[in-house]
């Protein structure tokens, strides 16, 4: 075996320190420096692989598509803070209201919207709990078919384009973006039409869970409403569309049609009277701190992925996954459980740069598309982030839930969302074309 057992090491190490709550940046370039001394010590590490590093992260600057990322950070953030959400919500909700499980229906299609406008789980999962989890308390909806409906459809920003996981997932894979951003879109409707359709199984199964709303309730109507449709839901959707046509279509690139974004977000703000100082502040922040965090993630995975790779650990984990009982689908089905369980206490950007590049060469070895088992390691993160005990969407909820909603609802109203995503999930396994039709049409 070598020294690659020292490489085994300092992965097992890794992870300990990550799940420990160390910031993850400082455990990459941590554990490399140490392992790299011993490495250097033992004679199983050559030091003149660190010439190599300037170049790697040259080269990953470079890449044209991870400018992508602060432009939609900043689309997104800038729908958060003028209150372009809350009117789309408040304007869809109305729309829906007379329907029995219409403010849950409105909150999938919303969630659905602003998932392919921001890119970011947090940011959805926060503003739709804000904005409708008291209106859904208020009209006597079920805390856990309220909350499991926010969550669900909060995280489908993990998978809908232009999610920030496909970008990360793009550069860290080699895969084009775009056909990402197409692979996804056929998944992630189908989880948003299943979460729908459970709605409103629900709604007629047990109408006092999520009743209509009252006469009362539904101030605008006729004329007044269908301007406020018409001001409010219309030009959104034409943006969403305008972004990821123009991708889909080869127009633009990624990170043209973003930047296209962030200033059509910022028209529709102006154009709705909520466009300041204190809102692009905000987005600029949001959006800065987003970024950092990525670079800084980015630098120190790539040191630490030098150092690993240079003890044999790539060489390692590639023959053992090659070697999986079950060839094909063995590896598969372990790639899945794997990300999985990572992903109920690790962060996408985490997964993204610690274990996708352990498993491509193995994928690349079996024959794997690529694009799919990306997509499909996407859907399996929107899994984990809302899988109790410690889903990430679950605590963004928690934090903005009110007092009447507690945390037991939260976490039990996840589950039957988790068996639908499940279902996506095996559908994508068992049938690539949901995934790949799109790109073969476009490619």
């Amino acid at each position: 075996m070598g020294f690659e057992w020292l490489a085994i090491v300092m992965f097992v190490l890794f992870l300990i320190l990550i799940l420990s709550g160390y910031p993850v940046a400082f455990s990459f370039a941590g554990t490399a420096i140490v392992f790299g001394v011993i490495g250097l010590a033992l004679g199983a590490f050559n030091l003149n692989l660190l010439r190599l590093l300037p170049n790697r992260w040259f080269g990953s600057m470079s890449d044209f598509t991870l400018l992508a990322i602060p432009f939609f950070v900043f689309m997104g953030a800038i729908f958060e803070k003028s209150g372009l959400a809350e009117e789309l919500l408040n304007t869809i909700g109305i729309l829906l209201g007379p329907l029995k499980g219409g403010l849950a229906l409105a909150v999938v299609i919303v969630g659905t919207l602003l998932a392919a406008a921001t890119g970011v789980v947090a940011a959805t999962v926060i503003v739709m709990g804000i904005l409708s989890l008291p209106i859904m308390v208020r009209y006597k909806y079920d805390h856990k078919l309220a909350t499991g409906v926010i969550t669900a459809s909060g995280t489908l920003a993990q998978l809908l384009p232009p999610s920030l996981v496909l970008v990360v997932l793009s550069s860290t894979v080699g895969v084009s973006v775009g056909d990402l951003f197409l692979g996804a879109l056929i998944p992630g409707l189908m989880l948003a039409i299943l979460y729908g359709v459970y709605v409103l199984v629900i709604a007629q199964l047990r109408p006092e869970s999520a009743p209509a709303l009252p006469p009362e309730a539904r101030t605008v109507k006729g004329r007044q409403l269908a301007r406020q449709t018409v001001v409010a839901v219309l030009p959104p959707i034409l943006l969403i569309f305008a972004v990821l046509g123009s991708i889909f279509t080869g127009i633009a690139t990624p990170t043209e049609a973003g930047a296209v974004g962030a200033a059509g977000a910022c028209l529709l703000a102006i154009l709705n009277r909520n466009f300041n100082w204190e809102v692009v502040k905000g987005a600029a922040r949001s959006t800065s701190n987003i970024t950092a965090l990525v670079l800084m993630i980015l630098f120190c995975s790539t040191f630490f992925g030098l150092v690993f790779d240079g003890l044999g650990g790539q060489r390692w984990v590639t023959n053992f996954l090659t070697a999986l009982p079950g060839g094909y689908w063995g590896f598969v089905i372990v790639a899945n459980i794997a990300v999985f369980l990572l992903g109920i206490n690790l962060e996408f950007l985490e997964i993204s740069f610690i274990v996708m590049p352990l498993f491509v060469p193995a994928a690349q070895a079996l024959g794997i598309d690529l694009v799919w088992f990306s997509v499909m390691m996407a859907i399996n993160l929107n899994m984990a982030f809302i899988s109790p005990p410690v889903g990430f969407s679950l605590f963004y909820l928690q934090s903005v839930a009110p007092p009447e909603v507690e945390t037991l609802d939260i976490h039990r109203g996840a589950l039957p969302f988790m068996a639908l995503q499940g279902v996506g999930l095996v559908l994508v396994m068992l049938i690539p074309a949901t995934v790949l039709w799109l790109v073969n049409a476009a490619g």
